[in-house]
């Protein structure tokens, strides 16, 4: 049995307690994350699949830490996802911060690299957004499929849809 001398075993021990802030910028198939220390080091750049299960084997080996990502498609859910494994998750309004959604090289590693250091500064500066719950989003697709659906009103108001009698447009 190899013995681990006790500065190897002191280093191990700084690493799982040292605060991580990790930058997600997620893509339909595939997203990058960088994940950065307390002093903004990168420590690791990598790329995963945009699938649960992908993400919940990488990001549930990690410790709790600070996971910031772009609002999106896939934004929602990923945010559930991560919450339930213990991270603190801020879902940034891309359209707000200018040193992401006016870049002129667009490049998926690169975009993780800023969300990781801004989350590390200030996570203001994100311009954090708030995500309804699951259940709240099943409803609001249930009530905007059934305003698009021809004759769901009999005032003819199905594709506005209506609330206690008045038209909603």
């Amino acid at each position: 049995m190899k013995k681990v001398s006790t500065v190897a075993a002191k280093q191990s021990r700084n690493n799982s307690q040292q605060k991580l802030t990790i930058g997600l910028d997620l893509g339909d198939r595939n997203s990058w994350y960088c994940v950065v220390d307390e002093a903004g080091q990168i420590q690791l750049e990598q790329r995963v699949r945009t699938h649960a299960k992908a993400l919940q084997e990488v990001f549930g080996a990690m410790p709790r830490s600070r996971i910031a990502l772009e609002i999106g498609t896939h934004s929602p859910w990923v945010s559930r996802l991560l919450r339930e494994l213990g991270h603190e998750v801020i879902v940034a309004n891309a359209r707000k911060v200018r040193l992401i959604g006016e870049s002129r090289q667009k490049d998926d590693r690169l975009d993780a690299q800023t969300l990781a250091r801004l989350a590390r500064i200030d996570p203001e500066l994100l311009y954090p957004v708030k995500h309804r719950s699951a259940q709240a989003q099943a409803d609001l697709m249930m009530i905007r499929a059934r305003a698009g659906r021809p004759g769901a009103s009999p005032h003819g108001a199905g594709q506005y849809g209506t609330r206690a009698g008045k038209v909603l447009r």
